[in-house]
C-alpha cells in the first residue's frame, strides 16, 4: 500500500550541494510527517530533517542552516536540498513517511531502501 523511493544521491566534493527526493506511492494511507534520516559506516542511524503536513520542519543543529527540507504535498513527495556538504555528511540517506494506515487500522512508519552520498575531500 506504500512505497517509498528516493533518489539524487551521489558523488560530490566537500563545499559542493546536492538535492534529494523522496516519492511516495500511497494507497488507503494518510500521510502527515515526511523526513530524512542517516546512517553513516559504523554509525547509528540519526535524524536529519522532518517536515509536517503543515510545513513544520525540524533539523538537528549538525545541518542547520546548510540542509533544507521541503515538500509538494499533492504528490507526497519531499525533498532534501544540501549545501555546503562536509566529508561527515556521507551516508545513506533514508526517506520515510509517516502516517495512518487505513487498511492496518493504526499510525505507522514507511522507509524507502535508501540512497547513497558520498562527500570527498
Amino acid at each position: 500500500q506504500v512505497q517509498v523511493v528516493e533518489s539524487g544521491g551521489g558523488l560530490v566534493q566537500a563545499g559542493g550541494s546536492l538535492r534529494l527526493s523522496c516519492a511516495a506511492s500511497v494507497r488507503y494511507f494518510s500521510i502527515d510527517t515526511m523526513g530524512w534520516h542517516r546512517q553513516a559506516p559504523g554509525k547509528q542511524r540519526e535524524l536529519v530533517a522532518t517536515i509536517t503536513s503543515g510545513g513544520t520542519t525540524n533539523y538537528p543543529d549538525s545541518v542547520k542552516g546548510r540542509f533544507t527540507i521541503s515538500r509538494d504535498n499533492a504528490n507526497n513527495t519531499v525533498y532534501l536540498q544540501m549545501s555546503s556538504l562536509k566529508p561527515e555528511d556521507t551516508a545513506v540517506y533514508y526517506c520515510n513517511a509517516r502516517g495512518y494506515s487505513y487498511t492496518e487500522n493504526r499510525n505507522r512508519d514507511y522507509w524507502g531502501v535508501g540512497t547513497q552520498v558520498t562527500v570527498s575531500s
